[in-house]
């Protein structure tokens, strides 16, 4: 009898342990932290304390990259679903629609700047709910049950949680939080009033939030006072409110330095250096840093840095502008004082543009007002044609890159488009819609993954513009890139095809990440996504194909995975220029290093050689 009661007793054990040992395993907890605008080769223990322990004590992804082009809601969209541009939809902060768009007083725009929840909700009434056309992995988790939060910087943070404003689950903390963004919970409200924080956000510093003009001086401050209320909405009202909850959660945190005070800072005024190697960029760069420390520091308190993986991914590197052409007419007109002389001014593109094809130029806002001599058009962007009703052509103004829209499938009119570009001394690179042909001296948008699954229009033609270093004794963190803004010389921008902008800084730890590796292998914001889709244990229904990996290598027992490293060229145009891409990939991901005219983009050496990382 008492052997029997003993085999019962190692049966039930045995059986017990199996059961614990089948039974589905707690996702640990995920935040996923943004510097926006963090140049890899910024980070440093003297600089950035924070950012160095998680990239030396977790792991180092050297090999990143960003997805061009190289801009903030692009880049975002990415790491919410993790696919390309081309299934997003989402090419760069300011795109063609397609449709005239009215929130954020755009009065019936057609090429609205969508760093802005209301516009972004705009594009979702308009094409069924969701821009994007797929799920981010914020909307998946609350969906899920996780506790779910995306703080920080407007536009992007609402990216990764954006189709569902009314009955919304997710906490959204942003600059428009208690004016026109998201309404907080009852919840939420109360336990912000308790840590005696306002309803209604912080705004940028008056000095930080400064671009100046030709004439005036920018930012000499970072962007302090307003993420101190994000980080203590973060610390103070969410991650408590998380650990009470007791379940997981995915904490989305967007820190606009140091972007914010890259772009403006005016520490070398209209000179290419110190550009954005000065104190205002240190600033914001530390601010981004003394963010991530803080929020560190209350996961320990919390007693939830065990159970806590943190991935850092910066949505773009950064370069400082220039705005000198030999070439471009736009740049020998007079603006007055608005533009110092012999400089490009904002919209040289659609200026030159339309100057080539003999074809006027209007407005892209509001009643699309004509652009005459000594004018440049509203944002840059531009309407192409004898009618602006029905152009030919639209012409989207970023900064590092522009997008070219065809109204209608027109191989001619592309043709005489790159001719035209081609002639130009500040364009580096041209990709060109499949359909629309092979053109000499360009690649087609398929090789980017720029042509996929979006709903939203996919340009016709995407312009990179030349990129060059200064003089500095590393490359990618003093890299100057014509840029069509209205920012200045010698201030900040991204969107190019450069090295120095794609390089963008990753890293992570956590209990699902190994310690102290180096990941050699490429990675990307795609990648982002697809990580942490997986950490969290969702399941994601992808329409498009043009998808991220899972950075398994980086956890626990991972292998490094095999991957090459690619040209491309196309065909020489009738002046010998071609677009080179330089590339990597594992299986069937492509990371995707620089491109360019040879000589013309850092990274894309005049000899052709292998990019620079």
């Amino acid at each position: 009898m008492l052997k029997l009661a003993l085999s019962l007793a190692v049966s039930l054990l045995t059986a017990g342990a199996a059961l614990a040992q089948s039974a589905p395993q707690r996702p640990h907890n995920v935040i996923l932290f943004v510097p926006d605008g963090l140049r890899a080769s910024k980070v440093s223990k003297e600089l950035t304390p924070a950012m160095a322990a998680v990239r030396d004590e977790g792991v180092n992804f050297k090999n990143s990259h960003s997805l061009f082009p190289t801009f903030t809601t692009a880049n975002a969209s990415a790491m919410a679903t993790g696919h390309y541009l081309g299934d997003t939809g989402d090419f760069s902060n300011v795109i063609y629609t397609g449709f005239p768009v009215f929130a954020n007083n755009n009065k019936g725009n057609v090429t609205p700047f969508i760093e802005n929840d209301q516009v972004l909700a705009e594009l979702d009434d308009h094409l069924g709910e969701n821009y994007l056309n797929e799920e981010t992995m914020l909307k998946l988790a609350r969906l899920k049950g996780y506790s779910t939060a995306a703080i920080g910087k407007l536009g992007p943070a609402f990216i990764f949680d954006h189709t569902a404003w009314s009955g919304f689950h997710t906490i959204v903390i942003d600059d428009a939080t208690g004016t026109t963004g998201v309404p907080l919970s009852e919840e939420v409200a109360a336990a912000m009033k308790a840590a005696g924080l306002d309803l209604v956000a912080t705004k940028r510093q008056a000095n930080n939030a400064n671009p100046g003009d030709a004439t005036h001086p920018g930012a000499t401050e970072a962007n302090v006072e307003q993420q101190d209320y994000f980080v203590k909405a973060a610390t103070e009202v969410v991650l408590p409110l998380f650990k009470k909850r007791d379940q997981p959660f995915l904490l989305v945190y967007w820190s606009r330095d140091p972007d914010g005070s890259q772009h403006n800072q005016s520490d070398g005024n209209l000179q290419l250096t110190p550009g954005i190697n000065g104190p205002t960029s240190h600033k914001g760069i530390q601010n981004a840093d003394n963010n991530l420390k803080r929020l560190r520091d209350k996961l320990a308190e919390l007693g939830l840095a065990d159970s806590t993986d943190i991935i850092i991914a910066a949505d773009h590197g950064f370069s400082v502008i220039s705005k000198e052409s030999k070439t471009s007419p736009a740049a020998q007109a007079s603006y007055g004082d608005a533009v110092p002389k012999g400089f490009l001014p904002l919209g040289f593109l659609a200026i030159d543009l339309a100057k080539a094809l003999s074809l006027p130029l209007f407005e892209t806002l509001g009643e699309h007002k004509r652009v005459g001599d000594g004018a440049y058009p509203n944002g840059g962007n531009g309407l192409i044609g004898n009618d602006p009703a029905k152009p030919e052509l639209i012409v989207a103004a970023n900064g590092g890159s522009d997008l070219i829209y065809l109204t209608n499938p027109d191989r001619k009119l592309a043709a005489r488009v790159v001719e035209a570009l081609l002639a130009q001394d500040y364009v580096s690179g041209i990709f060109v819609r499949d359909d629309l042909g092979s053109i000499p001296g360009t690649l087609p948008m398929s090789a980017t993954n720029l042509k996929g699954r979006a709903t939203m229009p996919t340009p016709a033609i995407a312009v990179n513009f030349r990129s060059w270093p200064t003089g500095c004794d590393e490359p990618l963190i003093c890299t100057a890139e014509v840029a069509d803004t209205p920012l200045q010389q010698g201030q900040g921008m991204h969107g190019s095809f450069s090295r120095a902008d794609t390089h963008n800084f990753m890293a992570a730890i956590g209990p699902d990440f190994q310690k102290g590796f180096v990941d050699e292998a490429p990675v990307s914001n795609a990648d982002v996504g697809k990580t942490i889709v997986h950490l969290l244990a969702l399941k994601a229904t992808d329409k498009g194909s043009l998808i991220g990996r899972v950075m398994s290598e980086a956890f626990l027992n991972g292998k490094t995975p095999k991957f090459t490293v690619e040209v491309k060229r196309s065909a020489p145009a009738a002046n010998g220029l071609q677009t080179v891409l330089h590339y990597q990939t594992v299986g069937k991901t492509i990371y995707f290093d620089a491109a360019g005219f040879p000589g013309r983009s850092v990274g894309v050496a005049a000899e052709n050689k292998a990019a620079a990382r």
